[in-house]
């Protein structure tokens, strides 16, 4: 019966380390980034345009909204997201489709984080782009490329 235990314990042991790297394959973490401004209309004050294709479109390079307390999970990604446009200034229209891409961080109870993925829609667009959203690490902000600043 011990032995059963121990064998127990060792296997919900692996299992609960396997599901998280121990390594981070986060390439745009920046710990030194400002805390966003917001403007009048409660959105994040995005300047610069992203000149990495990759930025936002690859789970290695997530777009990083960092939160201070859990209230600020969502209203952060939404702060983020509504800054946006399309291309040509388009209304975009977003939802959360699903999590992936465990990855450890200190910036967790848990000791990991996951990545939110959002689909974004326009308009006149031909097929929806898929987001990856961090709000566990911070980060410079930046328009994704294929993507507007609203005013």
């Amino acid at each position: 019966m011990k032995i059963k235990s121990i064998v127990m314990l060792f296997a919900l042991l692996i299992c609960a380390t396997s599901c998280i790297s121990t390594k981070s394959t986060l390439r745009n973490v920046n710990e030194n980034a400002p805390i966003p401004q917001l403007t009048a209309n409660n959105t994040f004050v995005i300047t610069a345009f992203s000149k990495d294709p990759k930025y936002g479109y690859n789970p290695d390079y997530p777009i990083n909204i960092f939160f201070r307390t859990t209230k600020d999970e969502v209203i952060n990604q939404q702060r983020y997201l509504n800054a946006l446009t399309g291309p040509k200034g388009e209304k975009i229209f977003y939802k959360k489709i699903e999590i992936c891409c465990p990855f450890p961080t200190k910036n967790s109870e848990m000791g990991g984080g996951f990545l939110d993925i959002y689909e974004i829609t326009w308009v006149g667009q031909k097929q929806p782009v898929k987001l990856y959203l961090n709000i566990y690490e911070k980060g410079d902000l930046f328009v994704p490329m294929g993507f507007g600043l609203a005013k």
